[in-house]
């Protein structure tokens, strides 16, 4: 709209020019100046003439404002038309990196959606190694940091190409392959640009890198499927390992393919409720008796077929489905608690962007008040690493459940950051020890000690300590011995279904009983 303000302003000036000169034109055919001064003679006693001066100097300073006004407004004009081109630039460049972002890059794949005869691209796909640990460990500020270095060394690169932030530590790069560069070494170009130490603020920040590409027109027709492929392809090189860079293969098309499919499937399979919840017992070591069980997601297809948790889960992180599924879960958790015996608790694991939902309190109240399941019965189980991404929205969220009568407890002790910190911190009623120590700590002597230590450092804390993974009788008898309080494992329950665990409670023939009346 601008453009049109400014070209209505010079209109406007080219009609006054042109009705100036057709006036200026008649004054001197029909000799304008003395038949004016002879009817001021002759109606002088109207002052005609002294009106006539006003008109010409008011109509002269007019003038003059007049041109004054079109001058301001072509300042103003530029000025929004600035504006305007920053807007433009903001919506398509990412403000941090100030690279082209994902929308610049649409704007890119709609122009070369039918690519000139015999032209060739590649396009990169880069994904950054290790990058989630340098916002959990060292702070988001640094790690932004990291990634306007990362930015500008891709850059300088490629420096006459295109280089765009997709978002968090996504970037894609769009080549012309004019001179048929070796692609999988310039990949490792890429790698190792990326993997040079990093100084900021005194810290050495190290980060890797996973590296997948595509060609136009090899591997397809057009920009929009190579980016596509190439992401493909970076899947295929993060699965590799660290640092790796890969090129497009058909079957990394039908893994994708398979990938979607899932994710269509797991939405599906929430609408029709096929994904509920198991239930592991958890056992009191020295009374011997089930007090809770954890309730642990489990997928059974119409076919029969289990999909594994290790397999859905992420799927549901990544298409930004595990909120609603932790939801739904927890509602049916909820009600098959009531048929539980009074004293029997629900052990539930919250995920890691629900510690940043602040009305999470109020959401959890509202369940337990519509199923009728009380406060008391409920144990919400978090990991450390869910804590680091904002650890004061966490520490809010679990004081706010912890107020209420809420037990929290903190899962998988001792494998993720700062540990001793967060007992300090936060308001835990449980530690459990990760199965990884338990698996080995009869051997070990170290993970033993691992084990001594933590147990002792619950009964010094006045915290329930519970071990997950117990396997074998000989963990089992040792834990006791070492005054454990809680167990949890094959040994003394696989997860099940709820009717079972009603039908456990109601004739004590668990292998938790069975386990436990052999020590």
């Amino acid at each position: 709209m601008l453009p049109a303000y400014g070209n209505r302003a010079k209109w406007e000036l080219l009609v006054w020019l042109a009705a100036f000169l057709i006036i200026y034109g008649l004054a001197l055919w029909f000799n304008g100046h003395e038949a004016l001064d002879a009817l001021f003679r002759s109606h002088e006693d109207y002052d005609l003439d002294e009106v006539f001066t006003a008109l010409n100097v008011a109509g002269s300073l007019g003038l003059i404002y007049s041109i004054l006004r079109i001058k301001d407004m072509s300042k103003e004009i530029q000025r929004r038309l600035a504006a305007e081109e920053h807007v433009d630039w903001i919506a398509c460049h990412d403000p941090l990196t100030e690279l082209p972002n994902r929308r610049f890059l649409e704007s890119v794949v709609s122009r070369g959606s039918s690519l000139a005869v015999g032209a060739k691209y590649a396009v990169y796909s880069i994904d950054l190694d290790g990058f989630k640990k340098i916002n959990d460990l060292l702070g988001h500020e640094k790690g932004d940091l990291a990634l306007k270095v990362i930015a500008q060394r891709l850059l300088g690169l490629f420096a006459d190409d295109k280089v765009f932030r997709l978002g968090g530590d996504e970037f894609i790069v769009v080549i012309e392959r004019n001179n048929n560069p070796e692609l999988t070494a310039l990949g490792r170009r890429v790698v190792s640009a990326i993997c040079k130490p990093i100084l900021i603020e005194g810290a050495s920040i190290e980060l890797g890198a996973s590296v997948g590409f595509a060609r136009v027109p090899e591997d397809c027709e057009s920009l929009r499927e190579a980016i596509r492929y190439s992401d493909s392809a970076m899947y295929a090189a993060k699965k590799a390992g660290r640092n790796c860079v890969q090129g497009f293969r058909p079957e990394m098309q039908e893994e994708l393919v398979r990938k979607l499919r899932m994710e269509a499937d797991l939405k599906v399979a929430m609408k029709r409720n096929e994904i509920r919840p198991f239930y592991q017992p958890l056992v009191d070591l020295k009374t011997r008796e089930i007090i809770g069980y954890e309730a642990l997601a489990r997928w059974e297809r119409e076919t029969g077929e289990f999909v594994p948790p290790s397999e859905f889960i992420p799927l549901a992180e990544n298409a930004g489905l595990i909120v609603q599924l932790t939801d739904q879960l927890f509602r049916i958790a909820c009600r098959d608690a009531l048929g539980w015996p009074a004293h029997t608790i629900l052990s539930f694991n919250l995920s890691p962007l629900q510690l940043n939902d602040r009305l999470l309190r109020l959401r959890i109240i509202k369940v337990l008040e519509e199923v009728g399941l009380p406060v008391h019965r409920l144990e919400l189980e978090v990991t450390e690493g869910a804590l680091i991404a904002d650890p004061e929205t966490a520490r809010d969220v679990l004081n706010e459940l912890s107020q209420e009568g809420i037990k929290i407890a903190l899962d998988d002790f001792g494998t993720g950051f700062s540990s001793l910190s967060q007992l300090s911190n936060y308001p835990f009623d449980k530690i459990k020890i990760d199965k990884s120590f338990v698996a080995t700590f009869e051997e070990s002597n170290k993970q033993g000690k691992v084990v001594r230590a933590i147990i002792s450092l619950g009964s010094g804390l006045g915290v329930k300590i519970t071990a997950e993974g117990i396997e074998e009788e000989g963990q089992l008898r040792l834990l006791q011995d070492l005054g454990c309080d809680i167990g949890q494992g094959f040994l003394l329950g696989r997860p099940q279904p709820v009717d079972q665990t009603l039908k456990a409670s109601q004739t004590d023939d668990s292998m938790a009983g069975a386990a436990l009346r052999r020590i």
